[in-house]
């Protein structure tokens, strides 16, 4: 068994660590419901990783999953967790919520809006994407610098691929035609056909996007977080960043954390534990 095993993993793995997520490929990423525990015996590995996993549990299953890291974790291992940082969010929205007051700018307002998105909106979405996705679409964002700063390569690399001049209109096609002929949107008729009643068919559909896994559940900062990880059993509990770890050779394993040089989600809080 390889020894770094990283939970969640999506598109972003080695092929040298042990890898699993809710859907995998097979080779890979091993397919495994992670809210059923962790499908290995006790003190399996050196390292155990997830990034922005944690904050799509509920508080209580939550804590069960971090008990199960510890218990796969071998004795002095490492558990590096990387989730949103609530104090950063909350920081972020009482600052616009100041400088839009002393002067409201449309600039200043632009960004007490997207505070407020930021905060709330993937607790809250009923549809993919959310008030988030909407913003993020505008053909102009005239605070862009701020998301930019806040949500990293993946927002840039949206704005790059999908709004700005340059886009790719092939791109854009394939968006457009996975948007209206996907499987997701076959499924959707079928049920809407067996369930034969509109308003139902709505709270099915709506009942299966809010369990689906992309809506927030809970939100940590760093007291939060290490009282969590103090109360399962781990020692040694602190803040990192994504340059900085206790695992041996983390400048190999960096990518995980690092894109184009730059932290590749800054609004995270990372923190490290030792079993």
């Amino acid at each position: 068994m390889k020894k770094y095993l990283n939970l969640g993993c999506g598109n972003r793995y080695f092929p040298d660590w042990t890898n699993l997520d809710f859907i995998g490929d097979g080779k890979e990423v091993n397919s495994h419901n992670l809210l059923q525990g962790i499908p290995y015996p006790d003190d399996s590995f050196e390292v155990v990783y997830h990034s922005h996993v944690l904050e799509h549990f509920s508080k209580t299953d939550a804590e069960r999953f971090v008990r199960e890291c510890y218990r796969v974790l071998k004795p002095k291992g490492v558990l590096r967790m990387v989730v949103p940082d609530l104090e950063q969010i909350a920081k972020q929205y009482l600052n616009a919520l100041e400088a839009v007051t002393e002067k409201p700018t449309e600039y200043n307002k632009a960004n007490h809006e997207w505070s407020v998105i930021e905060m709330y909106d993937q607790t809250v979405r009923n549809s993919s994407g959310g008030e988030m996705g909407k913003y993020w679409q505008q053909s102009h964002i005239i605070n862009e610098d701020t998301v930019a700063k806040r949500m990293g390569q993946e927002f840039i690399q949206f704005r790059e691929s999908c709004i700005k001049p340059t886009v790719n209109k092939l791109n854009k096609l394939k968006i457009n035609k996975y948007r209206y002929f996907s499987w997701q949107a076959i499924k959707e008729k079928l049920l809407l056909k067996l369930s034969g009643e509109p308003k139902l068919f709505e709270y099915i559909k709506l009942a299966k996007f809010r369990t689906g896994g992309e809506i927030h559940q809970w939100m940590y900062d760093q007291y939060s977080l290490s009282q969590l990880l103090k109360n399962t059993g781990f020692i040694e509990i602190e803040s990192k960043t994504a340059y900085t770890s206790f695992i041996e050779n983390w400048e190999k394993y960096s990518w995980l954390d690092i894109e184009h040089g730059k932290t590749r989600k800054p609004d995270s809080l990372f923190i490290e534990s030792i079993k």
